[in-house]
C-alpha cells in the first residue's frame, strides 16, 4: 500500500483539528491540491457551507464565481482552484446583526504556514475581505478595506489581489464604488482565466 502524500497527511490532520470548540460542531472546509494555480483566501465557511461541506455554496459563491468569470466546474476543481479560509470552520452567526462571527483566531496562524508550501503552482492569490488582507498584506494594507481594494494595482505584481467579500451585505458598497466593476473586474477575470486555463 502506498503511503499518503504529505498534503493528504496534512489534510487528515486538518480534518481532525480540535483547536476550537464550536457549539454547532467542527467541520473544517478547505479545497487543496498541489496543482492549483489560483488560491482564494477567504474569511470562513458560512452556514450553508457548514451543512454541505462545500465552500461558497451560497449566493456569495455565485457572486464570487461571476466576479471570477468561471463556472462551478472550474471553481470546484481543486487542481485549478485552492480555497483556504482564514478560519476553516463555520464560526456561527452573531445574534445582534445576523452576520457571522469572526474566524477563529488560531486557525490561520496554525494551518496556513503548513498548507502554503504544498501549493507551489499558485500564480494568483485572491484576498477576500479584511481578515485575509490583514494576514497577507500586513504593513502594506491601507487603513480601510475600501482603500486596500482600491490600491489593488500595488499588489498585483506580487500575485496578490484584494477583494471585498462577495456577500449580499456588500451590495451597497459595490454601488458606491463603480470602479470595482469597471476597472478591477476585467483584470481579475483575465488573470483568473490565465490561472485556471
Amino acid at each position: 500500500m502506498l503511503s499518503p502524500t504529505p498534503l493528504a497527511s496534512l489534510l487528515d490532520r486538518i480534518r481532525a483539528c480540535d483547536l476550537c470548540a464550536w457549539p454547532h460542531g467542527r467541520r473544517p472546509i478547505v479545497q487543496l491540491d498541489p496543482r492549483a494555480r489560483l488560491l482564494i483566501v477567504s474569511q470562513a465557511p458560512g452556514r450553508r457551507a457548514h451543512l454541505s461541506g462545500i465552500p461558497f455554496q451560497d449566493p456569495s459563491g455565485e457572486r464570487l464565481r461571476d466576479w471570477l468569470g468561471i463556472g462551478p466546474e472550474r471553481f470546484y476543481d481543486p487542481a485549478r482552484v485552492a480555497i483556504l479560509p482564514s478560519g476553516f470552520c463555520y464560526p456561527g452567526t452573531a445574534p445582534d446583526n445576523g452576520g457571522d462571527y469572526p474566524p477563529a483566531p488560531l486557525c490561520a496562524p496554525t494551518w496556513h504556514p503548513q498548507v502554503l508550501p504544498h501549493l507551489p503552482g499558485v500564480v494568483l492569490t485572491l484576498l477576500i475581505g479584511g481578515y485575509a488582507q490583514a494576514r497577507y498584506l500586513a504593513g502594506r494594507r491601507q487603513a480601510t478595506m475600501t482603500e486596500t481594494v482600491a490600491a489593488w494595482r500595488d499588489h498585483l505584481p506580487d500575485g496578490l489581489l484584494p477583494l471585498p467579500h462577495p456577500s449580499w451585505r456588500n451590495s451597497a458598497w459595490l454601488k458606491r464604488h463603480p470602479w470595482f466593476e469597471a476597472e478591477l473586474l476585467p483584470v481579475l477575470r483575465a488573470r483568473v482565466a490565465e490561472a485556471v486555463a
